[in-house]
């Protein structure tokens, strides 16, 4: 009788632990730490968050995935999510979360820090990075004169065989999102078409970048980042490349922003807000600038990193990020073929 209740006292303790360990999986962090769900990369993320935690006190959980992977899993999870911020690499992903409504209001003290091209018009979320659209060109295959004037020139006849994108990517549907909120769909559906036509599809922004330099492509459509990236590690894939970039307001002049936003359900509202408040604020900003990411810091009052080409002499055009549209984008390049 005595080892029957000791066996049934063993299995009860077990059964509890068992089920402790299945709440704590799936309850988020502890009470006062965050969950952020992050599409940046991991590494730059987690040098700003390591000096809000010292600063603040609050523990950070990282969890990281790609855009719209995170993106999706936060509209299946709902008011269940236990996420308490939103990271990501470009817009549409932010888009998609906030059109589902999911996104708090950031604080207007976190907004008066952001110059007002990198917020939303909805203020639901903001910019705390961004990124520049490119043509990087292999200098002994083109000229500076033989360069197109805008990136819808690239649907013509004259560049088929000739430019290289990684149409999978975010960061390419991206740009394709600011054309189609820009040129409307028509417009869009017919440069996709061209594209389709001219374009070699590869597999990553870095495979671009390399088969332009090895000759393999005259150019191709990336972010800066890729090519000061590899110029300050070694050269090896872009010494053969330089870059163009469009300005004029042309739709490839575009500069990608990376998003963050406060979930509304999430339990650590003020912690979260404050997260957002460091990202976007002098001290997050300048590690970002200072970082070797060699993306844009977009706060106000930073010292920018001298080895990009100034953000204030890009010259992008004017895009609402709220109203970019990645569903509607993977349609239309579905529809062309290329994807």
């Amino acid at each position: 009788m005595r080892r029957s209740r000791s066996v049934i006292a063993a299995i009860v303790a077990v059964a509890a632990a068992l089920v402790a360990t299945a709440c704590g999986a799936g309850s988020g962090s502890a009470p006062g730490e965050l969950t952020v769900y992050n599409a940046q990369h991991e590494d730059l993320v987690r040098a700003m968050v390591d000096g809000f935690t010292k600063e603040t006190g609050i523990k950070v959980n990282i969890r990281s995935g790609k855009d719209f992977e995170l993106a999706n899993q936060l509209v299946q999870e709902g008011g269940a999510s236990p996420a308490d911020v939103f990271l990501t690499e470009n817009s549409p992903a932010m888009s998609l979360v906030e059109s589902k409504d999911l996104f708090a209001k950031i604080d207007d003290a976190t907004l008066a820090q952001v110059p007002a091209q990198f917020v939303p018009s909805s203020h639901n979320w903001t910019g705390f990075a961004a990124r520049s659209t490119v043509l990087a060109y292999n200098t002994k295959a083109l000229t500076p004169a033989q360069l197109p004037a805008s990136i819808l020139d690239l649907a013509k006849p004259e560049w088929q065989g000739k430019i290289g994108v990684a149409a999978a990517g975010a960061d390419f549907q991206a740009i394709v999102s600011a054309v189609l909120e820009l040129k409307g769909e028509p417009a869009t559906q017919q440069w996709l078409a061209g594209l389709k036509s001219n374009a070699k599809v590869y597999q990553s922004n870095s495979a671009v970048l390399k088969a332009v330099d090895a000759g393999e492509i005259p150019a191709g459509v990336i972010y800066h980042y890729y090519w000061y990236k590899d110029r300050a590690e070694s050269g090896a894939n872009s010494s053969n490349t330089e870059l163009e970039f469009f300005g004029g307001k042309d739709p490839g002049g575009f500069v990608s922003v990376s998003g963050a936003g406060v979930l509304k359900s999430g339990k650590n509202q003020e912690q979260a807000q404050q997260l957002v408040r460091y990202l976007t604020g002098h001290n997050g900003q300048q590690i970002l600038a200072d970082s070797t990411a060699l993306e844009y810091a977009i706060g106000k009052d930073v010292n920018p990193n001298p080895r990009l080409k100034p953000l204030s002499e890009l010259d992008p055009p004017a895009v609402d990020m709220s109203k970019l549209n990645g569903p509607k984008v993977v349609e239309l390049m579905q529809q062309a073929g290329l994807l």
